[in-house]
């Protein structure tokens, strides 16, 4: 986008989200920057403020950015995403330092065993950059189909999902992503029930989907100069 962040692991860097404005293939795209976050349970500030935004946000596609030499420890979030949106593609990064260190990775494995289209990528260098952006724009446009992998869960767990998503979408009219939400109920979230309990979760997608044009078009504006 032509805008740049410092980041880093420590409180108050990239907790609210960040945007910038790119075009690509005669299109211009809105490209929001969450903050960093191993998980989407909201154990903590960032967290919830991803998890927010990919739950009621509505956004087209999800980029999951991952770390090529560590990808154990960034897959739990990558299932957590695809619960929520089939919209996504996963980002390989750092392939450069996974190369380094003799570390092989499997991105055509790894797209057929997600079911979400997976790009190796050196973001520093921009290799991969065009590849990743093409593949979102195919994602976005249905020209690259997703078939996200997702836990099929046992027969009592199905059931009570099916119980919970038509009570969950009564208290709360036109909230997307009932069945994340049922399951997080079952996973005794308090934060979560307490929100549907309260009527809290029409004015966080009100919120969350809320356009703040004059902001959106000012950074825009700045990523293009």
């Amino acid at each position: 986008t032509g805008l740049r962040q410092h980041t880093g692991n420590w409180p108050g860097k990239t907790v609210t989200r960040a945007e910038g404005g790119f075009q690509f293939n005669a299109v211009r795209y809105k490209l929001v920057d969450l903050p960093g976050t191993y998980s989407l349970l909201s154990a903590s500030h960032d967290e919830e403020v991803a998890r927010d935004f990919l739950l009621f946000g509505a956004p087209d596609c999800t980029i999951v950015v991952c770390d090529a030499t560590a990808l154990e420890r960034n897959l739990n979030l990558v299932l957590q995403v695809l619960e929520v949106t089939p919209k996504a593609v996963l980002a390989v990064n750092l392939m450069d330092e996974a190369r380094r260190k003799g570390i092989e990775v499997d991105v055509r494995t790894l797209t057929r065993d997600l079911g979400v289209p997976a790009i190796p990528l050196v973001a520093r260098t921009g290799e991969g950059v065009h590849a990743l952006l093409s593949t979102v724009e195919g994602v976005i446009t249905g020209g690259v189909p997703t078939r996200p992998r997702r836990p099929e869960g046992t027969a009592e767990f199905n059931a009570a999902i099916a119980e919970l998503v038509p009570l969950i979408e009564a208290a709360a009219p036109g909230v997307p992503n009932a069945r994340w939400i049922a399951i997080r109920l079952l996973d005794g979230d308090d934060r979560v029930e307490r929100a549907l309990r309260q009527g809290e979760l029409a004015s966080l997608v009100a919120r969350q989907q809320r356009p703040d044009d004059r902001f959106s078009r000012k950074i825009a504006l700045q990523g293009a100069q």
